[in-house]
């Protein structure tokens, strides 16, 4: 039986259990982003401080690259407007499933964790979303994505330059993990994703765009991918309601 909306407690336990293997799994990739922080130039109490404020995956990863490339405010501002425009939707779905009398400041408290997992073991919550709930997931998952960047960070500053690139590799990996199995059962994904490498070597190497700051070149790539994708593969309304 699904937990009562009126049983904080009961709820809050509710979202530490299905927070756990979230936290589990943002422990593996917020290390990568660590070492990545680290082998920028950040230190281990800056790295930290990003995780704990953005809890953002690719927005953090991405605002590493600007602050790398030494990127404007504005190019950090658009970068992240752009990567983390989804959570906008998300965060609209959710509030259709609080409380119509649930406090703003409730309601901040579960947008400042609204991810792509915690969507989703929130969207499935039958009934009305309980703030407990969101809490306990919440706080579970931002603990795993804090501690992850702080071992990451931490083990970037100790060990030695060859182990760091090395144990840089595993950013690549997680990218191709969660790209290549999508795409291997749909050749729209496989489409986009091969557009968005063939426009990244476009802007690594060609004369003239190669100059462009990696800032801009983000905004750019994600903006016109994601534009041509959704012009070339619409998802048709049924199709959408099915999560298909």
């Amino acid at each position: 039986m699904p937990s009562s909306p009126s049983d904080p407690l009961v709820n809050f336990k509710d979202g530490i259990r299905d927070g756990i293997p979230i936290a589990l799994g943002y422990l593996a990739v917020s290390f990568a982003f660590g070492i990545q922080a680290a082998s920028s130039g950040l230190s281990v109490f800056q790295a930290t401080l990003i995780s704990l404020t953005n809890v953002t995956s690719a927005g953090q990863f991405a605002g590493i690259s600007v602050i790398a490339a030494a990127g404007s405010y504005l190019e950090m501002a658009g970068v992240q407007m752009v990567i983390n425009l989804r959570y906008m939707l998300m965060s609209a779905a959710l509030s259709q499933k609080v409380a119509p009398d649930l406090p703003t400041y409730k309601r901040l408290g579960i947008a400042f964790g609204v991810t792509d997992e915690i969507f989703g073991v929130s969207i499935v919550r039958p009934g009305i979303l309980s703030p407990a709930f969101s809490a306990g997931a919440i706080l579970i998952a931002v603990a795993g994505w804090v501690l992850g960047t702080f071992l990451g960070a931490f083990s970037g500053e100790i060990l030695s330059a060859a182990l760091i690139s090395a144990l840089g590799v595993a950013l690549y990996g997680m990218f191709i993990a969660i790209v290549v199995p999508p795409a291997r059962n749909d050749r729209n994904i496989a489409a986009a994703a091969l557009m968005a490498v063939l426009m990244s070597a476009l802007f690594t190497y060609a004369p003239v765009v190669k100059d462009i700051s990696s800032g801009t070149r983000i905004i750019i790539i994600t903006v016109v991918v994601s534009v041509f994708a959704a012009l070339l593969f619409p998802v048709k309304g049924e199709e959408a309601e099915n999560g298909e």
